[in-house]
């Protein structure tokens, strides 16, 4: 059977492999960025109009994107309405932005490690990956600005809070400088920030595209990581030169995205309602952080090396003696636990052994200190054969 030569670049997604290994009940798993189940909010059907069953526009529920955009304009994003475009879930931005800007061989610029999902999308269109290391504070500017003035990217792909795996929140610092450097090349951004809203301390950093003065950009978000995953909500925010090409693509990619989720969004967007479930969230969230950061201390310390995120999903550890994680999958999955390990994250996964990006959202706090107890028996465990 003859397929088309993208296919030969088809990877499967190692999480959504896990995950599907993980549905026993007596499994527990740090894998996902999975929202805990008990904040998923209870939403109300009753008051949804018939109408909705209907075709759509393309471009989304111009009232949703009215309350996008509102949102987005308080971050400082200078943006319309007329800007925004409602996606399947943030993830169809990187497969839209994919088809508009790669060719086999187009050179699109990552943080090192960066969203395993991403590598996939952009791969698979035949994308060259060039990764830039990152820092507690964000990624290293002359290693990034070497890139630029040897490369030319189509477009820098960013997660500045809270990133995906790394926890990483750029400094307001590392923002202007990153923005000064894109404007300076003339590299399009696509700043992905389904995260934003989960932040457990006091700090705040508007974000990069509002800091761009000549470079194209697109902002991406998601109401999945806040609502309701299943909803397949998401956004993105485009510069004016970029829309028109981006809504063409969504056009012909799926008409439009489903309206019954669009208008469960729009109940809760901007709402007082919202905004109090923001704060149990965070709160929630905040304790079983804590809860995974004294139960890591108590079982990883000899093990690896670790920052506590500041918000999202994920912490982010590097052993000490570094292996190959994805050998111990097996052996943790018989422990009834499983992780994600980090290689998958890196361009280059076999010269990056030795991280894991554990989930701290999933697991009930009585059950994590188990769980990160045989996790630690499975590492223990490997080190000792490789040293014998």
């Amino acid at each position: 059977m003859a397929f088309s030569e993208r296919i030969s670049r088809l990877k499967s997604s190692l999480i959504r492999e896990i995950l599907a290994a993980a549905q026993r009940p007596e499994v527990m798993s740090f894998a996902g960025g999975l929202p805990a189940e008990p904040m998923l909010p209870k939403v109300d059907w009753a008051e949804l109009p018939a109408s909705m069953g209907q075709y759509g526009m393309s471009e989304g529920e111009p009232a949703l994107r009215e309350a996008i955009a509102a949102e987005a304009r308080a971050l400082g994003i200078a943006c319309e309405a007329s800007q925004v475009l409602i996606v399947s879930g943030s993830q169809q931005t990187l497969d839209l932005v994919s088809k508009l800007f790669i060719d086999p061989g187009t050179e699109v610029l990552v943080e090192a490690p960066t969203y395993l999902a991403a590598l996939q999308a952009f791969q698979l269109f035949g994308a060259e990956c060039l990764a830039v290391a990152q820092e507690a504070d964000g990624p290293q500017l002359d290693a990034l600005r070497a890139t630029l003035e040897q490369r030319k990217p189509a477009f820098a792909y960013l997660i500045p809070t809270f990133q995906n795996p790394s926890a990483v929140r750029y400094s307001e610092a590392k923002r202007d400088a990153v923005a000064a450097l894109l404007d300076e090349f003339g590299v399009t951004l696509l700043e992905d920030e389904p995260y934003r809203e989960l932040v457990f301390d006091q700090g705040s950093a508007t974000p990069i595209v509002t800091r761009l003065k000549r470079a194209s950009w697109i902002y991406t978000g998601t109401v999945s990581k806040t609502l309701l995953p299943g909803l397949r909500v998401g956004y993105l925010i485009a510069s004016p030169d970029l829309f028109p090409y981006l809504l063409r693509l969504k056009q012909s990619a799926d008409l439009h995205t489903n309206r019954i989720g669009q208008w469960q969004a729009l109940q809760w967007l901007g709402s007082p309602q919202y905004r109090a479930h923001l704060a149990e969230l965070r709160d929630f969230y905040r304790i079983r952080r804590d809860a995974m950061q004294a139960a890591l201390t108590e079982h990883f310390s000899d093990l690896a090396s670790w920052e506590t995120p500041q918000g999202g999903l994920f912490f982010w550890l590097t052993l000490k003696q570094p292996l190959d994680t994805r050998t111990l999958l097996k052996q943790a999955l018989a422990q009834d636990v499983v992780f994600m390990p980090g290689e998958p994250f890196f361009v280059d996964p076999d010269a990056n052994p030795g991280y894991l990006r554990l989930n701290f959202s999933h697991v009930a706090p009585e059950r994590l200190g188990e769980g990160l107890r045989r996790l630690a028996g499975v590492i223990r465990e490997a080190i000792a054969l490789e040293a014998a």
